[in-house]
Formats: structure tokens, sequence, C-alpha cells
């Protein structure tokens, strides 16, 4: 079964160890638990372990990271096109593949 580890016991999202297809996944580090993935995730991205209303804080290292923009369910994959940063209002908007900004063009 592959994996994710979960850094601290207050956070509220794992880093995957591996590319994963959607199906069973073992969090492992802080807490240990199996979560199920709904799609495939890429290696060192967020995976939810824990329900996030949208407004809620993304946690990760024990510290706020982000804010949900949209409600994530355990198992979901944790990025750009659910949360953003708290400094950054433009984070939201980036491309969630190339992290390229979607709200100007470039010529």
């Amino acid at each position: 079964m592959k994996g994710c580890f979960q850094i601290h016991p207050a956070d509220n999202v794992a880093v995957l160890l591996q590319n994963c297809a959607a199906g069973p996944l073992r969090v492992v580090g802080a807490k240990v638990m199996i979560i199920e993935l709904p799609a495939s995730i890429a290696l060192g991205h967020k995976v939810a372990t824990a329900d996030l209303a949208p407004g809620s804080f993304v946690i990760k290292f024990g510290v706020p990271i982000g804010v949900a923009t949209a409600p994530i369910k355990v198992g979901d994959w944790v990025h750009l096109h659910n949360c953003r940063s708290q400094l950054d209002e433009r984070s939201s908007t980036l491309d969630t593949q190339t992290g390229a900004t979607n709200d100007m063009t470039y010529e």
C-alpha cells in the first residue's frame, strides 16, 4: 500500500511519499490511519487527513499554511484549486499544474 507522511499531530494534511493512484493510502508519522484517495495525486503534494470547510485553516508543520476556499474531504488533493495563501491573494488563481498566473497575459 502506498503512503504519505503527516509531520505534526495538529496537521490536517499529509505529504505523499510517491505518486499515488486512487484507492487506499496509509498515513504514517504523527498519526497512523488509512484514508481513501478519490483520484490520483502526485509525489510531494498534500492530501487532506480531515474534512475542511471553506475558511478553515490548512495546517502543516503544526502551523496554518493556507485557507480552504472550497469544501475539502478526507483524501482530497489539497492545492491551489481548493486553498489559498493568507499572504498572497493571487495564490488561488495560479495554474494548478505549473503555478503560472492566469490573471495576466505575457507576450
